[in-house]
């Protein structure tokens, strides 16, 4: 697999919502690949996920129906 800088997952993340669907799922196995590189500094990885889980609460947010809930 192809090694990407933390800093391009990372804005990556930021256009999530502007790519199709394959390549989304391609950023978000980059963004989980760097959070378990030990070799990526602490500080890289809570940032990446941070962003990662802002924007799968998004996600959550637009996929969730208020219907869907119990």
């Amino acid at each position: 697999m192809m090694q990407f800088s933390p800093q391009t997952v990372y804005d990556n993340l930021k256009m999530l919502e502007r790519v199709d669907i394959a390549t989304s799922a391609l950023y978000r196995q980059l963004a989980q690949d760097v959070l378990g590189d030990p070799e990526v500094s602490l500080a890289w990885r809570r940032a990446i996920a941070d962003r990662l889980n802002q924007a799968n609460y998004l996600l959550g947010k637009v996929t969730v129906v208020d219907n869907d809930s119990y």
